[in-house]
């Protein structure tokens, strides 16, 4: 998966943007459900497309680790919560999956009326 499909991916889902808060070589994916919310990020590339961070639950995110050389604990991130991901050394509807799971993580965790400006429901569960 290259940058522009993987940018594709994370645009499309409701109520993300990019912004580039570290400089142009940093895409930032956040989330805001209403206008005025406070936007949270679920998602960090690397121009070059082929790294991305992205959130996971911690034992997912364990799991997957282990099963997986190109998937390693999040660079710059917290270890925990974060996980950093080789692109095109997985399948790209894993790579897809994984974001999904990502901005799910992070919507559940916006207040309820974000969530319902969204129009959301649990993407990862369907």
């Amino acid at each position: 998966m290259d940058f522009a499909a993987l940018r594709r991916l994370l645009l499309a889902l409701p109520g993300a943007f990019e912004d580039q808060p570290f400089g142009p070589d940093t895409h930032v994916y956040k989330v805001r459900g209403r206008s005025a919310g406070r936007a949270k990020m679920f998602a960090l590339v690397w121009t070059d497309g082929t790294t991305a961070n992205l959130k996971a639950d911690p034992a997912l995110g364990e799991q997957l680790r282990a099963a997986h050389e190109a998937i390693t604990p999040g660079y710059h991130m917290n270890k925990r919560h974060w996980v950093t991901v080789d692109c095109p050394a997985l399948p790209a509807d894993m790579v897809g999956d994984l974001i999904e799971d990502s901005y799910d993580l992070v919507v559940a965790s916006l207040p309820a009326a974000d969530r319902e400006a969204l129009g959301w429901r649990w993407l990862a569960g369907d």
